[in-house]
């Protein structure tokens, strides 16, 4: 995994949350705090959005658990955890199948 460097401008009430945030987490920068924040919204948006996707019957369960960057097993914990629904489809169900063998 390569490192890039990106710039982004916050509000000043930001700044002060992310200063306060790497403090409570004993960071060193905060630069290592807002990697640390940016990273841990990015999971959960990958999550949301394979939930999302799934429910929709957009994609299939192994599909939506690739998405959300996790095993399938955790992946099946977390629906079962938010109780979706997600076979809605026997074509999609037959994949899934196919694709955990």
């Amino acid at each position: 995994m390569g490192i890039s460097t990106i710039s982004v401008r916050v509000p000043d009430e930001v700044k002060q949350d992310l200063k306060y945030f790497e403090k409570e987490e004993k960071l060193t920068q905060t630069s290592e705090a807002a990697r640390k924040l940016l990273m841990i919204g990015l999971e959960s948006w990958q999550r949301e959005r394979a939930l999302q996707l799934l429910e929709q019957g957009k994609v299939s369960f192994s599909k939506a658990a690739h998405i959300a960057k996790m095993d399938l097993w955790s992946f099946a914990d977390l629906i079962q955890e938010r109780k979706i629904v997600w076979i809605k489809d026997l074509d999609m169900l037959r994949e899934d199948i196919r694709a955990a063998k």
